[in-house]
């Protein structure tokens, strides 16, 4: 089954790419790997919760945002290196939560985004991570991810 095809069993699709809020690009291809920028958990150019995870954002709801970002970040992978089809694995994903003062679940919170490039891309969905509780993200999101994949 196709990536492309996993994605519609799940009851997803593709979203556009985010455009950036500043100066820089969603993607770069180098070589044999794309390297995202950081995507934010935007649907329909609009960005799904704003908040603290563990204060205004709960850990589930952080989890399905972390979802959102992975999404995001493999349109962008797809924008750049000719569709899902073509990446190889994904090598590499960090996590960043935006945490309350007393959150400490920011594993359990990217695990949203690992699971769901684990779902669509099978054993090449599975990578080397890390998840990281920051004070604050751009335009106060919960959650931001960002991702390396080798691609064909």
């Amino acid at each position: 089954m196709t990536p492309e095809e996993k994605l519609a069993e799940l009851g997803l699709t593709l979203p556009e790419v985010v455009a950036p809020l500043a100066s820089y690009v969603p993607a770069v291809r180098s070589g044999d790997h794309v390297y995202t920028s950081g995507q934010l958990p935007v649907v329909d150019g609009k960005l799904a919760a704003t908040g603290k995870v563990g204060a205004e954002v709960s850990p589930e709801e952080a989890r399905e945002l972390a979802r959102t970002c992975a999404l995001n970040a493999l349109a962008a992978v797809a924008s750049v290196a000719g569709g899902l089809s073509n990446i190889v694995r994904i090598v590499k994903v960090v996590g960043f939560v935006a945490s309350d003062p007393a959150f400490s679940g920011q594993p359990q919170v990217v695990n949203g985004a690992s699971e769901l490039l684990a779902e669509v891309l099978g054993e090449a969905g599975k990578h080397a991570r890390s998840a990281v509780g920051v004070a604050v993200l751009p335009l106060n999101a919960p959650v931001e991810v960002e991702l390396i994949a080798e691609v064909r």
